[in-house]
């Protein structure tokens, strides 16, 4: 993954702020620059009009491009440097100039808000390896009714790949009936007899998601008790 793509991933670009910071607008793209490492390297920050992040950085002595920082099988301190000085450049861009979102994708973080309107949960983060992993807890019960994760799409799908987000939700012993629907899979990581993966790509809207989710959140509630 490029370094500009791992820094924005979580974040929504605030437009408003960029002239504010240093940004440039040329034929709708805005450009921002940044001399480091005492004015001998340049970091180029481009954000397109698709609000993607691009960027590279130019070495000032030879006028060109440097790209070492990019290739893993490149090591050494010179390079680390390099590399952490234009992430916080970035980081700094992205403190400033963009918002904070819990989530990666779009859909991710409007279910993320449903839920946070009809049950008043918003998601934990409990593992240190796993930062992306979102848990949706019934504070009556202190049981989980959905986990998103950020996984690699063949952990679902075989023949697919690239980073994706699905959402887990407990639905009963029967979920068969369930997964002839196009965007819902065998549950990963959890048990595929009663729980199933949502991929949060749309394919599913947010109306037929919710409907699934109070599902999990029923099922999820304090038993009962019958009185005798």
């Amino acid at each position: 993954m490029l370094i500009e793509d791992e820094v924005f991933k979580r974040y929504k670009l605030k437009k408003n702020t960029l002239i504010s910071y240093g940004f440039k607008k040329e034929n709708g793209i805005y450009k921002y620059s940044k001399n480091f490492m005492n004015n001998t390297f340049r970091a180029e920050i481009y954000i397109d009009k698709n609000e993607k992040v691009l960027g590279r950085v130019i070495d000032l002595e030879i006028n060109e491009e440097y790209t070492n920082y990019r290739m893993e099988n490149i090591i050494g301190e010179f390079v680390n440097t390099i590399k952490n000085e234009y992430k916080k450049i970035l980081q700094d861009i992205a403190n400033n100039c963009f918002e904070k979102q819990e989530f990666i994708f779009e859909q991710t973080n409007r279910i993320t808000n449903l839920i946070n309107e009809r049950y008043k949960v918003v998601p934990e983060f409990l593992w240190d390896k796993v930062p992306g992993y979102g848990v949706f807890r019934n504070t009556k019960s202190n049981k989980w009714f959905g986990i998103v994760m950020n996984i690699d799409k063949s952990k679902i799908l075989s023949d697919k790949t690239g980073e994706i987000e699905v959402l887990n939700v407990k639905l009963d012993d029967d979920v068969q009936k369930y997964l002839s629907v196009k965007g819902i899979y065998p549950s990963y990581h959890l048990s595929k007899k009663n729980w199933v993966s949502i991929i949060l790509d749309d394919t599913l809207s947010d109306e037929e998601i919710m409907k699934l989710i109070e599902i999990s959140y029923n099922l999820s509630n304090p038993k009962t008790k019958v009185k005798k």
